[in-house]
């Protein structure tokens, strides 16, 4: 029993370093994406087996009478025999109460028929993962948070004769405010949807609310507008760290894009190494295009997740707020570059979803809703370069 403990505590500690791994914000690539996933499984069957193991021992240990292979065989069998014909009548009645009849969720129409899958296929993942990686400090119950920055150093300075004053430098702060916001989501379930289909809707509707607030939020980052109640987003000329004399434009994407845009950033004394390019994913698709007069690809794109990469080693993000450059119009801010850790969130609630049945109970709805308290905004001077169209 104590080598059944010693291996069960093995096989904990190593699932917790790879749920570590794999929950963690460093990069992972597919490979050993498949190779963790397979390494879970099997921890999961050998964990599986000890316990099996260890219930058999058990109960010879008590003195329990252990069933011939044979006879557990067939009352398994039974069992399963049994569950199956539960399950199939239950199926059956659902089906029978079901047909002819049509459920709405939201604006469309599911049609019940005679046979009806148990699953719900997801569409394409609608969220940025830049809400995940800009900076985030949670402060539950807040109204509004202030974030310093320095907006100069202090200048050079001279020398100084001996009982002369000394020269007179002056270091500029200020701060960025991120006033709280609320962002809502609420969607309506007929009750049928629960009773009789097959189907989870219901997970999939909660799952739609935090989907709902977090795609908002996320362009929110680019292109809140900051008046009261809404984030400052990048784009807006409320955030006030980000002088819009440092703006660059550009009219098209060529064979030195990417570099007018890297070396544009930052002071005068230094090139940024850390700074991430968020584009659409159009934008992406040009460069990934461009091709040298003898047909070599001008950039090496290399992907590490389905929303972000790397142009010839700079990291990208992909974001839909970004309007593409083939389609902006003159004035519209089409890229950004920066460290992400410039933009700051300040989260005032955790994110709140709710069910009731009490709200249209002579309809036989159900209503959920969901909502977050939250602010933004750019805490660093000049914290992203941003491109405009031209």
């Amino acid at each position: 029993m104590k080598l059944f403990e010693k291996r069960m505590n093995e096989i904990k500690t190593r699932e917790l370093e790879l749920r570590s791994i794999l929950g963690s914000e460093e990069v992972v690539s597919a490979d050993d994406m498949t190779k963790y996933e397979d390494e879970i499984r099997s921890l999961k069957i050998e964990s599986d087996n000890i316990e099996k193991r260890r219930a058999f021992v058990s109960d010879l240990e008590t003195g329990v009478k252990v069933e011939s292979t044979e006879a557990r065989s067939v009352d398994k069998k039974d069992a399963v025999e049994k569950r199956s014909k539960e399950v199939i009548a239950a199926e059956t009645r659902g089906k029978d109460l079901k047909e002819g009849r049509s459920i709405t969720v939201g604006s469309s129409t599911i049609i019940t028929a005679k046979h009806t899958a148990n699953t719900i296929n997801p569409t394409f993942n609608p969220v940025s993962s830049l809400i995940d990686r800009v900076d985030n400090m949670s402060l539950p119950g807040g109204e509004s948070f202030e974030q310093p920055y320095v907006e100069a150093y202090a200048g050079s300075t001279g020398y100084t004769v001996q009982g002369d004053a000394y020269e007179v430098v002056e270091t500029i702060f200020k701060t960025a405010t991120m006033g709280k916001t609320k962002v809502t989501a609420y969607q309506e379930l007929p009750e049928e949807v629960n009773k009789l289909s097959n189907a989870p809707y219901e997970a999939m509707v909660v799952d739609g609310i935090n989907t709902a607030l977090r795609t908002f939020l996320t362009k929110e980052v680019l292109i809140g507008d900051g008046t009261t109640g809404h984030l400052t987003g990048i784009f807006d000329n409320g955030a006030t760290a980000i002088d819009a004399g440092s703006d660059i434009t550009i009219n098209t994407i060529g064979t030195t894009s990417l570099d007018d845009v890297i070396y544009e950033y930052g002071g005068i004394e230094e090139v940024e190494d850390d700074g991430v390019l968020i584009l659409n994913k159009k934008d992406l698709a040009l460069y990934a295009k461009l091709r040298t007069t003898d047909g070599f690809k001008v950039y090496s794109i290399v992907r590490e997740t389905m929303n972000t990469g790397t142009i010839d080693g700079v990291p990208y993000l992909i974001n839909s707020a970004c309007i593409a450059t083939a389609v902006a119009t003159t004035g519209q801010y089409v890229m950004a570059f920066g460290p992400l850790s410039a933009y700051k969130l300040a989260i005032f609630s955790d994110v709140d979803v709710q069910k009731s049945t009490d709200f249209k109970f002579s309809t036989g709805i159900v209503a959920h809703k969901g909502s977050v308290f939250m602010g933004g905004n750019v805490v660093k001077k000049n914290g992203f370069l941003r491109v405009k169209k031209v």
